[in-house]
């Protein structure tokens, strides 16, 4: 490995981006920034093609999360969060990352990053740990963060985005790559989230019953059991969903259902 080390930036605010390439360009001897991604998606995509030495990475972003973005890269560079949790949970994953620097980043802290990063790949000692997020540590930090009050989604429909309330929500399903929620009224919208970020962020009326599917618990109208502890939810809606829920989910839909 040799400097400047190939380093990307995924933010999903272009301001902070734009910040934060600033910064960078003080040590253009350490960094040269090769790309820039707005969401893990594209910065998963910019990994795998540009195999960067270094990322700078934050960690709430549509589409997929720094997290799990993390968690499907073939080879993790070395990964320098940029992120505004507070100290006490970045001491959380701070043994599972380079660096961590705290939003708005302060000048004479970027430099401490610099020098880090010049001393590690002196020392080679840059090989970053197989598995830099741990599920346990990631629940801890999803505890740590305050929820935000959500009473819509948001949907990109035409060269228009519509809000859909949360109320008009009956379930969210995964096809592939991507997640659609589907309304009442049986209306169908493409999302820009995860099932585990929408899983964080939306208030406790959405139960998570599968690893592909959630539901709106008050458009549930009948449980019925089904077959290896799974059960079978009719949905209110217009097209008379039903949705079976997974294996290893059984439990929570019972606890919820009171079953």
């Amino acid at each position: 490995m040799t400097f400047p080390l190939k380093t990307i930036l995924i933010d999903d605010e272009p301001l902070a981006i734009s910040r934060l390439r600033r910064l960078l360009d003080k040590y253009r001897d350490t960094f040269e920034v090769i790309g820039e991604a707005s969401n893990g998606a594209e910065g998963l995509t910019l990994i795998e093609a540009e195999q960067p030495d270094v990322i700078f990475l934050d960690i709430e972003m549509p589409l997929l999360n720094g997290f799990e973005m993390l968690s499907k890269v073939t080879t993790v560079p070395m990964v320098i969060f940029a992120t505004a949790f507070n100290q006490y949970a970045i001491r959380a994953f701070e043994e599972n990352s380079v660096d961590y620097l705290l939003k708005p980043i302060e000048t004479d802290r970027l430099a401490r990053t610099a020098q880090k990063i010049r001393s590690l790949v002196e020392r080679n000692e840059t090989q970053p740990n197989s598995n830099p997020m741990t599920e346990s540590v990631m629940r801890l930090l999803a505890q740590m963060q305050p929820k935000k009050e959500i009473y819509s989604i948001s949907v990109k429909t035409g060269e228009k985005i519509i809000l859909v309330p949360l109320s008009d929500i009956a379930y969210f399903e995964a096809e592939d790559k991507y997640v659609f929620l589907s309304t009442t009224e049986g209306q169908k919208y493409l999302t820009n989230y995860t099932l585990t970020t929408l899983n964080e962020k939306l208030p406790d009326t959405f139960v998570r019953i599968s690893r592909s599917a959630m539901v709106n618990r008050q458009k549930i109208s009948e449980v019925h059991r089904h077959f290896d502890g799974k059960f079978v939810l009719a949905i209110n809606d217009k097209k008379g969903t039903k949705l079976t829920t997974g294996s290893t989910y059984g439990d929570a839909v019972r606890q919820l259902m009171e079953l």
